[in-house]
């Protein structure tokens, strides 16, 4: 695969693998917008990922995840690590793109050479994550930053898409969320491995930190990883220092105890299920686009049950079947 700006010049995979962020910035693009032929790029730098530490970052909204963010990238960024962030941003009615600037929330981090901060909007996608997230974090991995940031949009309980992602889920909650805390056990209390009470200098802090204590005792009675709930103030700059010693505990504990190569295969095993998804989908709305308006109508008009309709869909390409 080639792309060239003009002839004669360097192609964007070939600056790419020397480093250079403008052909990063590039592909990502390339990738983000399902350009032609995104996926034999994709292709051609697989072999070059699987190094990079993903580290997602999940919660609700106002939680602080890009001003904790912004501090944990700061650490790595000091001890001379490369750094990729994406910040997975809601989706603007009027122009598709993402509505927040994260790059405006994690200035601190923003203006590091060896950062690269990449806003993404979700474009419809309801598991907190864009679409394209995964896609995006292996050209950064393939580009070789050791550590990749995953922010989800922060839209409550569906972010669940984190955890087919990352190495570990941080989930950010805030003092006020101790009255949620009960409803989130089903959700985003199942997927996350380090658990973070951000804005700790509020009132109702410890109460959090006790009552996430309590309901995290289930998790720990299946598995030797102890969960840790841990007050932060990423603004002030306290208590990051603990969490990150707390996310290489986890690390290490997790190539232990082989929890990242059981993760990885999940994650393979999901990607693979989403392509054959997509693609038979795509595949389907082309090959079947006369007959699915058709039986549109005939369901609209109640002259034929959505189940049946299916069939007659399935019937119509016995490809699918």
């Amino acid at each position: 695969m080639t792309i060239r700006s003009r002839p004669g010049s360097p192609t964007v995979l070939e600056r790419f693998k020397k480093k250079d962020e403008v052909a990063l910035a590039r592909l990502i693009s390339l990738v983000e917008n399902r350009e032609k032929d995104y996926e034999k790029i994709l292709a051609g730098l697989f072999s070059l990922s699987g190094q990079a530490f993903r580290i997602g970052v999940t919660g609700p909204p106002g939680a602080g995840k890009s001003t904790l963010v912004d501090k944990l990238a700061s650490h790595y960024l000091n001890q001379k690590k490369s750094v990729g962030i994406v910040a997975v941003d809601p989706t603007s009615p009027f122009t598709g793109g993402a509505l927040l600037g994260d790059r405006i929330r994690m200035q601190g981090t923003s203006e590091r050479k060896a950062a690269f901060i990449r806003s993404m909007a979700t474009r419809g996608s309801q598991g907190g994550l864009a679409a394209a997230t995964g896609d995006v974090a292996l050209v950064l991995d393939a580009f070789g930053k050791d550590y990749i940031f995953l922010e989800t949009v922060g839209v409550g309980q569906v972010e669940l898409d984190i955890a087919s992602q990352a190495d570990v889920t941080l989930l950010v909650l805030v003092p006020e969320s101790g009255d949620s805390i009960q409803a989130m056990k089903a959700g985003l209390m199942e997927i996350a491995d380090i658990f973070v009470v951000n804005k700790a200098d509020r009132e109702g802090s410890r109460k959090t930190v006790a009552e996430l204590d309590m309901v995290l005792n289930f998790k720990r009675k299946k598995g030797e990883w102890r969960y840790p709930v841990l007050p932060t103030e990423a603004v002030n700059n306290v208590g990051i220092d603990v969490l990150l010693d707390t996310m290489d505990e986890y690390r290490k504990f997790a190539a232990e105890h082989h929890l990242f190569e059981k993760k990885r295969r999940e994650q393979i095993k999901a990607s693979l299920l989403g392509m054959v998804e997509r693609k038979i989908r795509n595949r389907a709305e082309a090959a079947l686009k006369v007959e699915l308006e058709t039986l549109v109508e005939k369901v609209w008009k109640r002259e034929v049950d959505p189940y049946s309709a299916v069939e007659e869909l399935l019937a119509a390409d016995g490809q699918l079947r």
